[in-house]
């Protein structure tokens, strides 16, 4: 009986020793070329805590130390098994009862697969090095014509230059499909990047090799560390010829530290990289004239997505987007389980109130497409049709055992405006939908797939307050709007004022601006003006010094084109939020009045004239204005009515011919400047054909009672 118990016991100790081995050196290999993700899939396989790694022991690598017999952590038996050489020997015929409980286990990984983010400051070349990354996969054909920024397909987007919403591709790599979301870069759409990170494993961060981390990178890194995302540095643009690399690395490892991030978060990566010429390497002087060695770190680095097919299904909607066919179109990954076509699910809101569903078609994205399939497993991406009005945040689960996933949340909003039915003498005239009822479903519509927006109802039945990440988020909602035929009035930005603990509070903002030497002094100026308090001054590249604020919200609404005038366009400025804070007092963000229309008819060149001495003009001859609408930049404080409809008289004849007089060219304002210009007495009206700008009789009527 005791040999029968040693026997089981020294069996035991085999079996536990091996399994120990079979660890060590799956670890092994994942880490073979990217030291630094042993902590973190050592750690994601544990149930507790793992212990923290230190630096040197990261980038140490295989440093070759024998198993001493005494030790027994986890960390201690990883390195000694690599160092040892034994795990592959020892796995080569596993015992039958292993392969067994190996086959049980809850959960896997999915080794064909890796999904990815890429995230970076705006300008940074994002959607560039996408570009290059498709073409290089052989997604289209040698002869295809294909235009620059691709994944920018929005209009809006390929003219701004910006991108706007996140998107989905897939390319394969050596028979691993990476799922690509391209995300946007500027701080008003920091939404869609929240968003889409609850879909990936890894990001790609990308930092330009002169400018070096931005506030917008410090947002998007921060959130991904957060999620415990695995980070990938792509120091891009490397093909400049001031490219400054070694300063780039050390900047963004101190970014690291400032956020708190581990120590195995801190060993990342680097890959150098040109997204426009499409090279890339893993040293600046020794490039290779591909993208290879980018696709080798994704697939060394990124973690593989941890699934369990056996499971209920899963899917938590990330993202929409409509087919004039299909109707609405839920795009998530499967975090658990499978997705058939036909099959019925159970449709689950955050506040526990579910619905079922039937699927009607399953598709996943390859090579700049989508595809149809009739079954998807945990792990990918993919997009369902035929679930009617499914919202982002909510969950796609099994119709019996299918449980909610936590929903997506986002920051809060710091702007809003007031949007309002066209009340000028021109409304009706250019626009298709012009009722309150077409903006109320058109705005609500909005926030079904915009989650870092809100809509709440006005002060009156044909009024809405929008709120959002900054005046830009908002702005490309009403370009929108305006392209897809509506009429409608909008009010200035305002903040969102916020109580915390009894005190009213403020947002402010990082406000970044980058300047020619000779102009800080206008800059600093300027800022001071509007109670920004300054941080750092520092000197950057090429003459240029880099001015860095802490300045509340209300502050910025109109600095933009402020600040290019007093620093004659050479100034880039960037701004983040920071934190809600004291109420910084009153602030005058505009020193010139208006110049308003006295009545309605067509502009004269006769009247432009004398008017012109006034101020500097928004209108030209022969433009039809109403009476009150802003037709100029008063030189002076406060509000001028003018004539610029006035005719000459046919009676008015001289013997001495018409002295010619030339007409200063007009000021021509696009929406966002006309968004930056207005003030609280002041409205602008958005049509499909023209952007105006009013006074606000009904505040001014209740100015005068």
């Amino acid at each position: 009986m005791a040999a029968s118990t040693a026997s089981l016991a020294a069996r035991a100790s085999a079996g536990q020793a091996l399994a120990g081995a079979s660890s060590a050196a799956s670890l092994a290999r994942q880490t073979a070329v990217c030291p630094a993700s042993a902590g973190l899939s050592w750690r994601e396989g544990q149930s507790g805590a793992a212990p923290r790694m230190e630096k040197a022991e990261l980038r140490g690598g295989f440093m070759g130390q024998a198993l001493d017999s005494g030790a027994r952590s986890e960390r201690q038996f990883v390195r000694a098994t690599r160092a040892a050489g034994v795990a592959r020997a020892t796995l080569a015929a596993p015992p039958a009862d292993l392969e067994k409980d190996a086959a049980s286990a809850k959960e896997k990984f999915r080794d064909d697969i890796r999904n990815i983010a890429i995230i970076a400051h705006v300008d940074h070349g994002k959607t560039t090095l996408v570009d290059s990354m498709l073409r290089q996969a052989k997604v289209f054909r040698t002869n295809q014509v294909v235009q620059e920024r691709i994944m920018d397909s929005n209009d809006l987007e390929r003219e701004r230059g910006i991108t706007i919403l996140s998107k989905n591709t897939a390319i394969t790599y050596k028979d691993t499909k990476i799922n690509i979301i391209d995300t946007p870069g500027h701080a008003d759409f920091g939404g869609e990047v929240e968003r889409v990170l609850n879909m990936v494993d890894g990001v790609l961060l990308l930092v330009d090799s002169v400018e070096g981390p931005m506030p917008q990178t410090r947002f998007v890194l921060k959130k991904a560390l957060e999620l415990g995302k695995r980070v990938v540095v792509v120091v891009n643009k490397i093909d400049r010829t001031s490219a400054r690399p070694a300063y780039v690395v050390d900047t963004t490892f101190e970014l690291f530290c400032d956020l708190k991030a581990t120590d195995e978060q801190c060993d990342f990566p680097v890959v150098y990289a040109s997204g426009f010429q499409g090279i890339a390497g893993l040293d600046p002087s020794d490039m290779a004239d591909n993208l290879e060695p980018l696709f080798e770190t994704i697939l060394r680095c990124v973690d593989p997505p941890k699934v369990n097919h056996n499971a209920p299904l899963q899917m938590l909607v990330t993202n929409l987007d409509y087919d004039e066919h299909k109707g609405r179109i839920c795009i998530g990954r499967v975090a658990a389980g499978s997705v058939r076509k036909g099959d019925m699910v159970k449709i689950c809101t955050p506040d526990d109130v579910c619905r079922i569903a039937a699927i009607s078609e399953v598709f996943v994205y390859e090579n700049f497409g989508k595809v149809s399939k009739d079954l998807v497993e945990a792990g990918d991406i993919c997009a369902i049709t035929g679930l009617g009005d499914v919202m982002i945040g909510q969950t796609i689960a099994d119709r019996a055992n299918g449980v909610a996933l936590p929903t997506i949340t986002v920051e809060e909003p710091t702007v809003r405006m007031s949007f309002n039915i066209n009340t000028s003498p021109f409304a009706g005239q250019e626009g298709k939908f012009v009722t309150s009822r077409n903006l109320r479903d058109r705005l609500y519509r909005e926030i079904e797939r915009n989650l870092a927006m809100t809509v709440e109802d006005g002060e009156t039945a044909d009024s809405f307050i929008v709120s959002g990440r900054g005046t830009l988020h908002i702005t490309i909602l009403i370009e929108n709007m305006r392209r897809e035929g509506y009429e409608f009035m909008i009010g200035p930005p305002k903040v969102i004022f916020k109580e915390v603990d009894g005190q009213k509070r403020e947002p402010y903002e990082e406000c970044t601006v980058e300047v020619p030497e000779e102009y800080v002094g206008s800059v600093v100026d300027l800022l001071g003006k509007r109670k920004g308090v300054m941080m750092d001054l520092s000197t950057g590249m090429e003459s240029m010094t880099v001015v860095k604020y802490r300045i509340p919200t209300r502050g910025l609404l109109g600095i933009r084109n402020a600040l290019l005038t007093a620093t004659r366009g050479t100034a880039v400025i960037n701004t983040i939020f920071m934190e809600y804070g004291d109420l910084a007092g009153d602030l005058a963000t505009r020193d010139n009045g208006s110049l308003v229309a006295f009545e309605t008819g067509g502009v004269t060149s006769y009247a432009l004239v004398s008017c012109q001495e006034r101020g500097k003009l928004f209108v030209k001859p022969g433009l039809d204005v109403y009476r009150n609408q802003i037709v100029g930049i008063h030189q002076r404080p406060g509000d001028l009515q003018l004539n610029v409809c006035k005719k000459k008289a046919a009676t008015n004849v001289r013997s001495n011919a018409d002295v010619k007089v030339p007409l200063d060219a007009p000021i021509d304002m696009s929406l966002d400047d006309c968004v930056e210009y207005i003030q609280e007495d002041e409205l602008v009206e958005v049509t499909p054909k023209s952007v105006r700008m009013c006074k606000n009789e009904r505040m001014n009527t209740k100015r005068k009672n």
